[in-house]
């Protein structure tokens, strides 16, 4: 555990780094006085870790505008997701050349209308955890149900002429217990309509890289970021730490 790992760091008296075994222990003064980039090996206490939540790590990043931004609570997205659910589906739009399309009334006091459409290709009947549907009017609930059955789900709703993503604020996709997010600032969102070019493939494999690439959408990056404070005899540097 990460966690107690870095609380077993800080009551320690003493941390020391391991690598670089060649190099001789430089004081933190040096370091702070010299140009990167350089290779040191150092011997230093740690103050302070940031941040203290390791939940609070994960960020979004943009490698286009290299932008970091906050994961979104599932409030966000139900709220966007109830938002979108307030317009009834188009039956204009349903069952298309490449997808057909179910939809149904819900029980519940708002009997709300809820559209699902699966995009068509040659095993989607054979083998639904292939398959790539777009869900109109559902709750977080409802699609998180469905992740469990099929490949990729896209929260959609409709316009007078086509299916559209909702804000990017959402996840444009999501593939199992992953959502995955969109850049605001460069991405520019295509029609839903270019989804078909995959469809057509012998055996689509709904890569999320490939799904956004079609749809106009700069995907967003998973990230794991830590602020370690540093300090010896001479002075404290800030060590960041930054991976996929």
């Amino acid at each position: 555990d990460l966690e107690l790992d870095l609380q077993r760091c800080q009551q320690l008296s003493v941390t020391v780094l391991t690598d670089h075994q060649d190099l001789s222990n430089t004081e933190l003064k040096t370091i702070t006085n010299s140009t990167a980039p350089q290779q040191y090996r150092i011997r230093a206490k740690l103050r302070t870790y940031k941040p203290q939540k390791l939940h609070q790590s994960i960020k979004l990043h943009c490698s286009k505008c290299n932008s970091l931004q906050e994961v979104p609570y599932g409030d966000d997205f139900d709220l966007i997701l109830r938002g979108s659910a307030n317009a009834a589906p188009n039956p204009e739009l349903h069952n298309t050349s490449w997808y057909e399309s179910v939809t149904w009334t819900t029980q519940d006091e708002k009997q709300r209308e809820i559209a699902i459409h699966f995009v068509k290709h040659d095993e989607m009947l054979k083998h639904p955890e292939d398959t790539l549907l777009m869900i109109e009017g559902g709750t977080l609930k409802e699609i998180w149900k469905l992740t469990k059955k099929f490949k990729c789900v896209i929260p959609v709703r409709s316009t007078e002429d086509d299916l559209e993503l909702l804000d990017l604020s959402a996840p444009f996709l999501l593939q199992g217990n992953v959502k995955y997010y969109g850049c605001k600032k460069c991405s520019t969102p295509k029609p839903i309509k270019n989804l078909s070019s995959i469809a057509s493939e012998q055996q689509p494999s709904w890569e999320p890289t490939e799904i956004a690439q079609v749809l106009g959408i700069e995907l967003l990056q998973y990230v794991f970021i830590m602020k370690f404070t540093l300090v010896d005899e001479t002075g404290s540097l800030n060590a960041y730490l930054f991976d996929y």
